[in-house]
């Protein structure tokens, strides 16, 4: 099963012009191979996918499939307007050799649930890949009804879903209720990884995290230990994590992690304008989160 257990989304470094730097993506992913993730969720949200061009997308996944071989799975976002772009770059991540995509319901105009049907069973029967709904409304602005991801749940190819967690009691009221609805099989995973392991112990099949792109090990140690049936010490992990999570609360997950990574020397490129870096007071606190919880 490729949706389960820690899937972990590194940034895509690029220039100003959104041309891919390879070399600094492959060092990222090959961190990611070395700490054995569960999956990489390449070109998401923390990967920049809107903000990459069709060719620049397929030289991401290349380079990534190309270190990976076959080590650990590939999960490829594939958003985009519309239905028959989303189609081409589906195509793409599989002749490219992606193991899965991943997406979300990118539109200018608000779209209705039937539109959203019809778009997703559409590009599930057209790829040929195995398919994760990316729930994530505060960027789409379309919030996936439990109705609506149990339709979904029926479409061949359609395997998983990435939902938000609002707070960390959301998935264990809201959970079972959804688990009961799916078809059987169907994976319920959880972004938001200051809420994230909370969402693991309730039953979640899958953390699509973002720390996890760029601090596997201490990621997955919070998983292995939900797996094993080790709640409090999950959440001890989870809480020395604290510092961090604040960060991407209050500055936003993408912008903080790029601040660690050009920290960290493994990346001097910043995030897409009109996206701007943090200010040097603010890197100066990753820093000191980066020291105090020794992540590097």
């Amino acid at each position: 099963m490729i949706f389960k257990g820690l899937s972990a989304f590194p940034i895509t470094p690029a220039d100003e012009e959104g041309h891919v730097d390879v070399k600094d993506l492959v060092a990222l992913i090959r961190r990611l191979k070395n700490a054995r993730v569960d999956s990489i969720g390449l070109l998401g949200s923390t990967g920049s996918y809107p903000y990459l061009s069709r060719d620049e997308r397929r030289r991401a996944i290349e380079a990534t499939i190309d270190e990976v071989s076959g080590a650990v799975p590939v999960i490829v976002g594939i958003g985009a307007l519309r239905t028959s772009e989303v189609i081409r770059l589906g195509q793409d991540a599989k002749e490219a050799g992606a193991d899965a995509a991943l997406l979300a319901p990118v539109s200018y105009t608000p779209l209705t649930e039937e539109e959203v049907f019809v778009h997703y069973k559409t590009i599930a029967s057209e790829v040929g890949l195995p398919i994760c709904i990316y729930n994530n409304p505060t960027t789409t602005r379309f919030t996936f009804s439990a109705d609506l991801i149990a339709r979904l749940s029926e479409v061949p190819n359609i395997r998983a879903i990435k939902n938000p967690t609002s707070d960390a009691l959301t998935a264990a009221h809201e959970l079972p209720a959804l688990r009961a609805k799916v078809a059987d099989g169907f994976s319920i995973g959880y972004s938001g990884d200051w809420n994230a392991t909370e969402a693991m112990i309730a039953g979640g099949t899958t953390w699509y995290s973002v720390a996890g792109g760029l601090f596997p090990s201490e990621c997955l140690r919070i998983v292995r230990a939900i797996q094993n049936g080790q709640a409090d010490e999950a959440r001890m992990l989870d809480a020395r994590l604290q510092p961090l999570w604040k960060l991407f609360m209050e500055h936003g997950s993408l912008r903080v992690v790029y601040a660690a990574v050009n920290l960290l020397g493994l990346s001097q490129k910043q995030p897409p304008r009109p996206i701007l870096p943090l200010s040097s007071t603010v890197q100066n606190q990753v820093l000191d989160v980066l020291r105090t919880l020794d992540l590097n």
